[in-house]
C-alpha cells in the first residue's frame, strides 16, 4: 500500500521538474536601439493659451508676469496689513480726543459756575456782616464762612488758571481734527495708492509726532501754558519726508507738470504767507498770552485780598468794603478769562501759526527736490495749495503777481 502511493508522487515530480526546465530555458531577445523624438518644452503661459485645441487671445507676457508677482504680492499684503493696524490705532485716537475734549470743556463750565458763585456767596456773607454789626457768634460764623470760601475760590482760580482747560479742550479739538485727517489719508492710500515700507514709517511718524503735540495726561506731559514766547504748534515730524509721487499716473506729463513760472509762483506765495499771515497770528499770539498772564495772575490775587477783607470785617470801616469790592473784581476777572476762553483763543492761533508754518515748510521742501520726477504732480500740488488757501486758481496767480510787484495789500488765506 505503502510502495502504491509513493510511486504516483515520484511521477509527479519528475514531471514538474520538466515543466520547470521548460521555462528557465527563454531563448533571448536580441536588443532595439529606439529613437525617440524631443518633445518640445512649452511654459506655463503656452500650455495655458493652447489647451483643450483652442488658441486663447490671453497675452503670454502678461500670465508670466502674475506668476511672477507673487512674491510681490506678498510683501504688498504684509504692507496694506501694517496700515490696517496703524488706521485702527489712529480711529481709536480719534475717539479718545474727542471724549477728553468734551470732559476738558465740561470743567471749564463747572468750575468757572463753582468759583463765580463760592465768590458771591462769600460777598454776601462778608455784606451781612457788615450791615448786622455788634459782636457775637453769628458774625464770627459769618466772617469764617466768608473768608473760606474766599481762600477755597483763590485756591481752586490757582488750580483752573494753571491747567486753563478751556485751552485744554481747544487741544483736544485740534487733535480730533487732525486725526481724522491722518486717517482719511491712510484710507486713500489703502484705496488708490502703491504701498511701500516707506509709506509705513512715515504714517508712524506721523502718529508720534501728533502723540507729541497734543498729549492726552495731565501730569508730566501737559503743554506749558504760559511759555516765554509764543510758537506756532508743531504737529509733524522735523524730518518729514513730504509725499511725492501721485496716486494715478494716466498720462506722462513734461516736467511733472512743473514750470519755472509755476516754481516762481509758489515762491511769491511763501513769501506772502510768511510776511502777512504767519507774522500776523504770532503777533495776536503774543498779544493773547500777556493778556492771559494778566488776568491769571489778578484773578486769584483779588480773590485772597478779598478774603482778607472778610476776615477783618467787624473791625474797621474799610474791611467789607474790600471784602465786597474785591470780590466782585475778581469773578469779573474770572468770567472774563474763562467765560471768554482766552486760553482756547490762544490755542486756535497756535494752530493757525502751525498751519501757515506747515504748508510754508512744505512748498519749500517741494522746491528743494532737484529731480522733477521725485516731486508732486505741479498741478496738482498748485490745486492743493489753493484749496488750503480758500483760493481759485487764477486768484492764487494774481496773489504771486502783486507779491512779485510788492503790493500785496492782503492776506494769503480767505479762510481764516
Amino acid at each position: 500500500m505503502a510502495s502504491v502511493l509513493l510511486l504516483p508522487s515520484s511521477s509527479s515530480s519528475c514531471c514538474c521538474s520538466r515543466k520547470i526546465n521548460a521555462a528557465i530555458h527563454v531563448p533571448k531577445l536580441p536588443k532595439l536601439s529606439l529613437s525617440l523624438p524631443k518633445i518640445p518644452m512649452r511654459n506655463l503661459g503656452e500650455e495655458l493659451n493652447t489647451r483643450d485645441g483652442f488658441i486663447n487671445t490671453i497675452p503670454v507676457e502678461k500670465i508670466n508676469h502674475v506668476i511672477d508677482d507673487g512674491s510681490h504680492n506678498s510683501s504688498t499684503n504684509i504692507v496694506s496689513t501694517q496700515l490696517y493696524a496703524i488706521l485702527e490705532a489712529v480711529a481709536d485716537r480719534v475717539e479718545m480726543h474727542a471724549n477728553i475734549g468734551e470732559q476738558r470743556d465740561n470743567w471749564n463750565t463747572l468750575l468757572l459756575n463753582s468759583i463765580n458763585m463760592m465768590i458771591f456767596t462769600a460777598a454776601t456773607m462778608a455784606g451781612v456782616a457788615a450791615t448786622a454789626g455788634g459782636i457775637g457768634m453769628p458774625l464770627l460764623a459769618l466772617k469764617l464762612s466768608s473768608t473760606l470760601l474766599y481762600s477755597a475760590a483763590a485756591g481752586m482760580l490757582l488750580i483752573m488758571n494753571k491747567i486753563q482747560p478751556s485751552q485744554l479742550a481747544e487741544e483736544q479739538r485740534n487733535a480730533t481734527r487732525l486725526f481724522k485727517q491722518l486717517q482719511s489719508q491712510i484710507q486713500t492710500m489703502l484705496a488708490i495708492g502703491t504701498k511701500t515700507q516707506e509709506d509705513v514709517k512715515e504714517v508712524m511718524e506721523k502718529v508720534l509726532a501728533l502723540d507729541k503735540a497734543y498729549p492726552l495726561p495731565l501730569l508730566g506731559a501737559m503743554l506749558e501754558k504760559f511759555p516765554a514766547k509764543f510758537e506756532p504748534a508743531v504737529w509733524w515730524p522735523k524730518n518729514q519726508v513730504l509725499q511725492k509721487k501721485n496716486f494715478l499716473h494716466e498720462g506722462k506729463q513734461c516736467n511733472n507738470g512743473w514750470s519755472e513760472e509755476l516754481e516762481m509762483e509758489m515762491r511769491e506765495i511763501v513769501k506772502v504767507v510768511e510776511r502777512k499771515d504767519i507774522e500776523d497770528y504770532v503777533r495776536l499770539g503774543n498779544l493773547a498770552l500777556k493778556i492771559n498772564k494778566t488776568l491769571a495772575i489778578s484773578g486769584p490775587l483779588l480773590t485772597g485780598i478779598a478774603a482778607l477783607g472778610s476776615a477783618f470785617v467787624g473791625n474797621g470801616s474799610w474791611a467789607p468794603i474790600v471784602a465786597v469790592a474785591a470780590g466782585a473784581l475778581a469773578s469779573t476777572v474770572n468770567a472774563f478769562e474763562h467765560g471768554g476762553q482766552v486760553g482756547m483763543v490762544i490755542e486756535m492761533y497756535r494752530n493757525c501759526g502751525g498751519f501757515f508754518q506747515l504748508l510754508q515748510d512744505s512748498i519749500e521742501t517741494t522746491l528743494e527736490e532737484g529731480d522733477l520726477e521725485k516731486r508732486e504732480n505741479g498741478e496738482l500740488f498748485e490745486m492743493k495749495v489753493a484749496l488750503k488757501l480758500g483760493r481759485s486758481l487764477s486768484q492764487l496767480r494774481e496773489l504771486a503777481r502783486k507779491s512779485a510787484s510788492s503790493h500785496v495789500d492782503e492776506f494769503a488765506s480767505k479762510l481764516f
